[in-house]
């Protein structure tokens, strides 16, 4: 038989049908968020083939091949309330809000920083820059900066397509010229997987895909606008202002006297006669709802024919006018710290002047000051 006899026999005798599929498997089931398939999730893929001869079923497998989903780094840095923080002029502890979103397929964490750098055509007017300032996140999310308790620096811990609110504090300094500042959050994406540890800034991976690693990639870009923000480097941010829109307030003194002894009647129905002593009361009041006012500094020079009564300063809850009480501390006479209050006082005695100094008169509320002199 010839070679191509023998090659229609075995064709012949032989039906080899081949059909090859395909089977993927994932070691993770977690649907993806928006930001992806989390970063370390293998991903293992086995192909199939079956076959049949002369009528029989036969199948194999290829061998398994995986990789390691890779971390794609992003975020979003948005402010998070309407308009600029309108301040007062020497406010303290003044807050501008933001909203830091996890973009990132992982749970991260984020290193915050402020800078008050000028950013052109952002803050026409910025002249000023505010002190002392400090970078805290909504520890208890109710958006509302609750001194004490939102303490953390840094984001910890942030799950993927998940947010935190931020806040900046800064003091605004006393001076009138001022106007406007700009101020901006700069979030970087950070290593998680430690709470309560801040991880170090994710730095991008350069070496050829490994499919046993988790490459780190870049994935955000220049989504301000702002010109120091450039594409792809792990960073987002958002810019407010702290803008001067009161320039004064409301603010009134009235003072009062009462008689309180007489060396001849003491107590009762006294007169001002020489020996008596005469109480002064200065209540000063702020008028403008919602405006603080800061360093309120209260002066009053002992009169003529009177000698200051030494430890007599009062300073605190004014009485019912026009009787003249206050109900708060006892100032020192040489202007040392009153204990358990932020208020001072104090008596020159070359001078003669009475001082009582209110570090801040909140809109709407009322401090007074008192003190007594003897008729000469």
């Amino acid at each position: 038989m010839n070679v191509k006899g023998v090659i229609r026999t075995l064709m012949a005798g032989t039906a080899a049908v081949v059909s090859i599929g395909i089977a993927a498997e994932t070691a993770s089931a977690q649907a993806p968020g928006p930001a992806g398939t989390a970063a370390g999730t293998t991903v293992t893929n086995t192909a199939q083939a079956s076959y049949s001869v002369n009528g029989v079923q036969q199948s194999v497998a290829s061998n398994a091949v995986s990789f390691v989903v890779d971390r794609k780094v992003n975020l979003t840095v948005t402010t998070n309330q309407p308009a600029n923080t309108e301040v007062a002029i020497g406010q303290t502890a003044a807050v501008t809000t933001f909203r830091v979103t996890n973009n990132t397929n992982g749970t991260q964490d984020f290193v915050l920083t402020a800078s008050q750098l000028p950013i052109q055509n952002l803050f026409a007017g910025d002249n000023f820059d505010v002190t002392n300032v400090k970078v805290f996140v909504d520890s208890n999310t109710n958006g509302t900066y609750d001194p004490g308790v939102d303490i953390g620096t840094y984001i910890d811990e942030l799950a993927a397509d998940q947010s935190a609110v931020v806040f900046i504090v800064g003091d605004v300094p006393n001076v009138q010229s001022a106007s406007l500042a700009g101020i901006t959050l700069i979030a970087q994406v950070a290593a998680g997987g430690s709470a309560t540890v801040q991880g170090a800034p994710l730095a991008p991976s350069v070496a050829l895909n490994d499919d046993a690693v988790v490459d780190v990639v870049f994935a955000d870009n220049d989504s301000d606008g702002l010109g120091p923000d450039i594409a792809n480097n792990g960073q987002g941010r958002a810019s407010l202002a702290y803008e001067i829109t009161t320039r004064d307030v409301a603010l009134r003194v009235d003072k009062t006297q009462i008689v309180v002894s007489d060396p001849v009647s003491g107590l009762v129905a006294p007169k001002a006669i020489p020996g008596a002593v005469v109480q002064y009361c200065l209540t000063v009041s702020n008028g403008t709802l919602l405006t603080p006012a800061n360093n309120v500094n209260l002066t009053d020079l002992v009169p003529a024919n009177t000698t200051y009564q030494p430890g007599s300063i009062v300073i605190g809850v004014p009485g019912v006018q026009p009787i003249c009480t206050v109900a708060g501390f006892v100032a020192n006479d040489d202007g040392t710290p009153i204990a358990g209050t932020t208020f001072t006082g104090g008596y020159d005695s070359t001078a003669r002047r009475v001082t009582a100094t209110i570090p801040t008169l909140l809109g709407g509320t009322a401090v007074a000051a008192s003190f007594r002199v003897t008729i000469n």
